[in-house]
């Protein structure tokens, strides 16, 4: 399928676009939050100490005087490099593995899906909170952590599409030919399973966007750097969310969801456009 047919194609599927428009929304505002912000994000005045919304600071202020809605543009920042970098570091983890324990099978494949079994069965939230703790709450940390343990689907999914490929002819009179395994493997078999792959990483991007929220929300994160999850950590922190000020709490969370749902609407759109037997239901 060439870029014709697949926008072709694309373009009719109403949540793919929507999907397509927010994240795009986002990227420009995370591009262009110098100019778009009204507000240096760290320029702070006590006098505005958690100031409601107001003509000249639309999402109020926190407890420095910080203009809430600087603070949440340069937060999309943070959160999209995040979910790119971790979402790359999981799908070529998981790519990998799948592709080695699909293909050569025996002890290599048994051995690749135990321990894939085991990270999908713990809780990795919770693994991610203590390895996060015990390394340090940097972003490069934080986006290792993340990418680290999330490839597992991904390896399932790559896995089950390689046992599949591995059988076609052209796979065969490869074989025939006296190519190497990783020949076959890397430029037979790697071109057929991308495609799926790509489709599965922007809902990769949307978990790795939660997971970063959710650690430095939890303090285990890097609280220094502005994002929705720092927002929303000082918010509880500083006992506005206990206070009532929704002001403070609802802008980030709302960013959080819209832009995961954007990715979400993307991934699933995408899978049934290239995934060919999506496409013909």
């Amino acid at each position: 399928m060439n870029i014709i047919d697949f926008w072709r194609i694309f373009k009719r599927n109403k949540f793919g676009l929507a999907g397509l428009i927010i994240i795009l929304i986002f990227l420009i505002m995370a591009i262009f939050a110098p100019i778009i912000s009204p507000y240096n994000p760290n320029q702070t005045n006590p006098n505005l100490f958690l100031s409601k919304p107001s003509l000249n600071h639309p999402f109020g202020t926190n407890e420095l005087g910080e203009d809430l809605l600087s603070l949440n543009i340069y937060g999309s920042r943070i959160s999209l490099i995040v979910g790119f970098a971790a979402a790359a570091v999981s799908v070529i983890l998981g790519l990998l593995i799948g592709i080695i324990s699909g293909y050569l099978g025996g002890l290599i494949d048994e051995v690749l899906m135990r321990i894939t079994d085991f990270f999908l069965v713990i809780p990795t939230l919770v693994l991610m909170i203590i390895i996060a703790a015990i390394i340090g709450p940097s972003l490069i940390n934080v986006i290792f952590v993340i990418g680290l343990l999330s490839w597992p689907p991904t390896a399932r999914m790559v896995r089950s599409m390689v046992l599949s490929i591995k059988e076609w002819p052209f796979i065969e009179s490869a074989k025939a030919s006296n190519a190497g395994r990783s020949y076959i493997m890397f430029v037979h078999v790697l071109p057929n399973v991308i495609p799926i792959v790509f489709a599965n990483a922007t809902l990769a991007i949307a978990g790795a966007i939660f997971s970063q929220a959710s650690l430095v929300f939890l303090g285990v994160g890097d609280v220094t750097d502005i994002s929705w999850g720092e927002i929303l950590h000082y918010a509880v922190s500083s006992g506005a969310l206990s206070a009532g000020d929704w002001w403070y709490v609802i802008p980030p969370g709302t960013f959080i969801v819209l832009l995961i749902l954007g990715f979400v609407l993307l991934g699933y759109s995408l899978e049934e456009i290239l995934n060919p037997r999506l496409r013909r239901v």
